[in-house]
């Protein structure tokens, strides 16, 4: 698979740089991001190889692509946690096969003790699939981390018809990361991280409440929260 494919609507931060530094004082990333691991692997563990071939809010994304490129991706995070991650095969896809709970909670077993080591939010995070590849201060790579769990559990739950049951206060959390996502062309270009922004209707709420907070996350990200897979009512 090449880079323009693994690129495609991903749920990456590919229009942020280490200097752009993600500013969440006072959050504990890594119990939020546990957190968002958490609800993801519940609504992974519903998941039978039937339900690979499920429609996703990601542009032509397979339900299985979806596991396959989440996998990855922890693996990918644990190793750049570890002071690898430089190269692309580490992050790549990995096909959870016939047995989509058993492989995804796998690797979050795997990034979750990565991101428990002392000292893990001051290393120097490796992140080759954004822009110069960094290095990142190992909080905002956590923070990267984090709002990929928060939008991808929101992808695999509408996909197979649930709802996201995210621990109070996640969505608000990861809120001012996603603020700091930034807009522009680059947002526009085939095979960006993210679609553009889109705005919200009128009456709905700031981000006070949960599903305010949700919901505007998702529209900051380019994601209609009103999605609905096509195999479910």
């Amino acid at each position: 698979m090449n880079s323009h494919d693994r690129a495609e609507i991903s749920g990456r931060l590919g229009g942020m740089t280490q200097n752009q530094a993600v500013d969440t004082p006072g959050l504990d990333l890594v119990a939020l991001d546990a957190r968002a691991l958490a609800t993801a692997r519940s609504l992974v563990d519903r998941i039978d190889p039937g339900m690979l071939g499920l429609a996703t809010p990601c542009g032509s994304w397979t339900l299985g692509r979806l596991l396959a490129h989440m996998t990855g991706q922890n693996h990918g995070f644990a190793a750049a946690a570890r002071g690898g991650g430089r190269d692309l095969a580490d992050w790549a896809d990995r096909p959870v096969g016939d047995d989509p709970a058993g492989v995804f909670a796998a690797s979050v077993a795997e990034v979750e003790a990565a991101f428990a080591e002392e000292g893990v939010l001051e290393r120097a995070f490796w992140l080759p699939e954004i822009r110069d590849g960094g290095p990142f201060p190992g909080r905002q790579a956590i923070g990267f981390h984090f709002l990929d769990y928060v939008v991808h559990g929101w992808d695999v739950a509408v996909s197979i018809g649930a709802e996201p049951d995210f621990a109070p206060g996640l969505p608000a959390a990861v809120l001012p990361i996603a603020r700091q996502v930034p807009a522009g062309p680059a947002r526009e270009a085939p095979g960006a991280a993210f679609a553009p922004a889109l705005p919200s209707p009128a009456g709905a709420g700031d981000g006070d409440g949960a599903g305010d907070s949700l919901a505007l996350v998702l529209r900051l990200l380019g994601r209609d929260p009103d999605w609905t897979a096509p195999n479910h009512p």
